[in-house]
């Protein structure tokens, strides 16, 4: 199993970034998918969530109507599409499938002035 984060930056108060995360070692179509963040001092917490076939999508309250999560199973491809971004959301984002036990290295996303 690999996942590999990416996208990740600094960007200014209500900027975008978008991050994305390519998958391999597993049956990509048949999980579910999520996006996890890590702030400095802060448990790791859901952000966004995916099912398998992307019909369904869920999201934390913080990120709600700011963020979208999306996926292309052609390309075992998993995105976050993040927009006005605040300090708030610094943090490092992980993707993670749903019951893979394997976390990748992670992708930094700083926001600030």
């Amino acid at each position: 199993v690999q996942l590999v984060e990416s996208g990740g930056g600094l960007v200014q108060p209500g900027g975008s970034l978008r991050l994305s995360c390519a998958a391999s070692g597993f049956t990509f179509s048949r999980y579910g998918m999520r996006w996890y963040r890590q702030a400095p001092g802060n448990e790791r917490e859901l952000v966004a969530a995916i099912s398998s076939v992307g019909g369904g999508t869920n999201y934390a309250d913080s990120v709600k109507g700011r963020f979208t999560i999306s996926r292309d199973n052609n390309k075992n491809l998993v995105s976050l599409q993040m927009n006005r971004l605040k300090p708030e959301d610094t943090a490092v984002y992980y993707c993670k499938a749903v019951q893979v036990d394997y976390w990748g290295q992670g992708t930094q996303v700083t926001v600030s002035s």
